[in-house]
């Protein structure tokens, strides 16, 4: 079998040590499936919300952590459904549930998020800038041909 070899635009990030997140930072199609994993996530959290307050004051710690275990299985597929099957959320954080919290109080979730924004921002703006110069490249060419 031959192999093609392309600049996908594929860049790789080391996750607190642990797995390595590929993506490529620059692909709309990501950004897309960002902004529609937020509102996903977000509605995960907020059935979560809703079984947690729906518990019986008998149900066991064990219901609890069950319940902290299925919301975090659910948002890590998500992720791993915008950044590619190749992606494994349940690998790449080492076991760490996206509900705990970090040191700085702020759940892992959150934590991820914020790290990613500026990666996602850097890639919409080169992604943009090089739309803008081939429209402009396009322009220049059209007027100078007639």
């Amino acid at each position: 079998m031959k192999t093609l070899h392309f600049d996908s635009g594929i860049q790789e990030f080391k996750l607190c040590g642990e797995g390595v997140l590929r993506f490529n930072p620059a692909d709309p199609n990501l950004y897309a499936r960002f902004l529609e994993a937020a509102e996903k996530i977000q509605n995960i959290e907020k059935e979560m919300a809703r079984q947690w307050t729906g518990m019986d004051q008998q149900d066991t710690g064990a219901a609890v952590v069950k319940l902290l275990q299925d919301a975090d299985s659910k948002m890590k597929d998500t992720l791993s459904w915008v950044f590619g099957q190749g992606n494994d959320f349940h690998k790449l954080l080492g076991g760490v549930n996206l509900l705990a919290v970090g040191k700085n109080g702020q759940r892992v979730v959150t934590n991820l998020f914020a790290a990613l924004e500026p990666v996602l921002v850097e890639g919409a703006e080169r992604c943009a800038k090089e739309q803008t110069q081939a429209a402009v490249s396009k322009a220049k060419a059209r007027r100078s041909a007639q």
